[in-house]
């Protein structure tokens, strides 16, 4: 048995694998794929430590199929030669293919003929988002599936079965205060392994009594993790809590709360999460009333993930700074959500026919791109013509705020444009 705890708790077929309902829960595609024995290859891409190996083993498991993996990055064509003959002789075998976004040409080359045959049922994972990363020789040949984030649940739910299962998990008694495993589930952010690995080293470096348990306290888990618990739950606020109350207090244009939430999340060494949600808040709060912020967001915060803490929370007080005392505007966001709404009401509905596409052989004579104006071509760049679908015509989505120099600006064009279309 592996002495890694997250190796010895990777899942053997599909009902072990821990959230991703989205994929493999009941009726889902994966599961669909595995229970119908229709396998074929995928990219599995996300975080780390979600859930992309997990899957692979579990597919493997499930089906009775050989498991390998291969590393884009380390591993050899020789090592991708010998896999390829195993498969050939064993009737076919998974392959997870980690960093598939590293894959040379050589490599590439390879494999291609490989995916055709069958052979080799390639599970590839990668942090990095495939459309932009893989080639569409790769991508071409493959399905290609989104993992979602692990709550604090699923990775709670995890860490129980770890210590409840004897023969994946600790053949040994174990006991833990919850305020304990609630602060693993917390701290590690979504990363699974990362909590495993967490846990194991928590119980292990623990002495038994003399009754054989190793008890598990918050202080231990602290001193395992070399982190605090105070700045998440100490008071009673759970992770999700302190992220909520950051974007309030930002929203309500407070600077000082702004910042203790933000201390907070930066002393928990959250910084992930931090930057996920100042990114939304730029474009959901502070939106169209100043633009300006979400570039000094995105920038911010991609060099302060490059360079990590201590010093990345000199970049996030800049930030948190700028959206507290930035003005707010959410009309970008009401306006997109009604537009959804109006989609999910009327379904899809027929595209204006000179708005259409006029490129393609027998476009014209059924009528497409006949008659639409070319709005350059006229005085201001702007010519009256219908553009919304029938049913939605004189449906105004857009209704501007005030509160943003830029956003009048936007307003005052806007109410140009309407008093021309009458």
């Amino acid at each position: 048995m592996p002495n890694n705890l997250a190796l010895r708790m990777r899942p053997k077929n599909i009902d072990q694998v821990i959230g991703q309902k989205h994929l493999v829960g009941e009726g889902k595609i994966i599961r669909r794929m595995v229970e119908a024995n229709m396998l074929s290859s995928m990219i599995l891409y996300g975080p780390p430590g979600i859930g992309k190996t997990s899957i692979a083993s579990a597919i493997a498991g499930t089906t009775k199929y050989a498991f390998r993996t291969f590393n884009a990055t380390t591993d050899s064509k020789k090592r991708l030669q010998e896999i390829a003959d195993e498969a050939k002789f064993s009737g076919g075998l998974v392959l997870l293919l980690d960093e598939i976004h590293r894959l040379d040409k050589t490599k590439q080359d390879f494999l291609l003929p490989l995916l055709e045959n069958g052979n080799i049922i390639m599970i590839g994972a990668t942090t990095e988002n495939p459309f932009f990363s893989v080639t569409p020789a790769i991508r071409s040949r493959v399905q290609i599936f989104e993992l979602e984030p692990l709550s604090t649940d699923d990775i709670k739910f995890a860490l129980q079965t770890a210590l409840s299962d004897k023969e994946r998990g600790f053949d040994f008694d174990v006991s833990i205060d919850d305020d304990a495993i609630d602060f693993i589930a917390t701290a590690t952010n979504g990363d699974l392994r990362s909590a495993f690995n967490s846990l194991d080293l928590a119980v292990m470096s623990t002495k038994p009594d003399d009754k054989g348990l190793r008890h598990i306290s918050l202080d231990t888990v602290e001193n395992s993790l070399q982190r605090s618990y105070i700045t998440m739950d100490k008071d009673g606020d759970g992770h999700y809590d302190v992220l909520s109350a950051l974007q309030k207090s930002i929203r309500g244009s407070d600077v000082n709360a702004s910042l203790h939430y933000a201390a907070r999340l930066i002393e928990a060494g959250d910084l992930p999460s931090l930057a996920r949600r100042l990114t939304v808040i730029a474009y959901e709060d502070i939106g169209l009333a100043n633009p300006d912020a979400q570039i000094h967001t995105v920038t911010a915060l991609d060099a302060a993930q490059k360079i990590g803490f201590p010093e990345a929370r000199i970049l996030i007080a800049n930030v948190v700074i700028d959206l507290a005392l930035s003005p707010k505007s959410n009309s970008a966001y009401t306006a997109i959500d009604q537009a959804i709404a109006d989609l999910h009401k009327n379904g899809t509905l027929p595209i204006p026919r000179h708005l259409r596409d006029g490129h393609y052989a027998g476009s014209k004579e059924l009528g497409n791109a006949q008659g639409y104006k070319y709005p350059h071509n006229y005085p201001e760049k702007w010519v009256k013509q219908q553009y919304l679908p029938d049913k939605l015509v004189g449906k105004n989505y857009f209704e501007p705020n005030q509160t943003g120099k830029y956003e009048r600006a936007l307003g005052a064009n806007k109410d140009r444009i309407d008093h021309l279309s009458k």
